[in-house]
This record gives C-alpha cells, structure tokens and sequence, in this order.
C-alpha cells in the first residue's frame, strides 16, 4: 500500500510522512484531479530546485549522515527506533523530500524537462 510517482522519475512517497505535493517544495507546475502532475522545465525551475536541495541539506545539516547511516542498517523504521537515534518526524520528512528533490534536479540536468503523476 502506498501512493506512487510516475513519469520521467518514479517512486514512492513515505508512507504516512510524506504527502503527495511534496515536489510543489521545489517550484513546478500542479495540475490535479486523482493526480498531481508535475512538470518542470530547466531552464524555469531548475535554479528554483537547486536553492530547495541547499535548504533542506543546510536545515537538516549533520542529521543527514545519521538517516543515510540509519537506513543502511535498517530497511524499516518505527517511532521508538527513530527515537534511540534521534531522527525526528520533521527531520524524516525533509529527508524523503530531499531525495523527491535530487531525482527531480537529476532529471532536469539530463533530460533538460521533468514531468511525472503523482497519485493524490
């Protein structure tokens, strides 16, 4: 069970973390009903995509390393375990929306455009 992204990057969104406009974070155009669709040009948005990544990587800071080495250990997560690492609900769900981020920049600098659904 899960909401699911499709497009020119794919995915899944957090369970239960992560909501499915997360990507409006980095600029983008939002069309809705069932979907969102997401579409983003490099030469509009990539800039705007750059600046959120800083953002979120300077927010976040050192936490980083703590989630990636916590996820490289685990492949599953409860409250009590983010606990004994100190990984706040915050601090996870800018690290999903990170990662949302990297693929959507990575795109715009390979294929020069980035559009995908997202299952609302």
């Amino acid at each position: 069970m899960g909401r699911y992204y499709s497009g020119d990057i794919n995915g899944k969104f957090w369970f239960g973390l992560q909501s499915s406009n997360a990507a409006s974070r980095f600029g983008g155009t939002e069309q809705e009903p069932t979907y969102i669709t997401y579409s983003f040009e490099k030469d509009e948005d990539l800039e705007g995509v750059e600046a959120e990544i800083k953002s979120i990587q300077e927010s976040l800071g050192d936490k980083i390393n703590v989630i990636e080495d916590f996820f490289k250990k685990h492949d599953s997560y409860n409250d009590e375990m983010l606990r004994e690492v100190s990984i706040s609900d915050d601090e996870l769900r800018d690290y999903a929306d990170l990662l949302l981020g990297i693929q959507i920049r990575d795109c715009l600098i390979e294929q020069g455009y980035c559009t995908f659904d997202a299952e609302y």
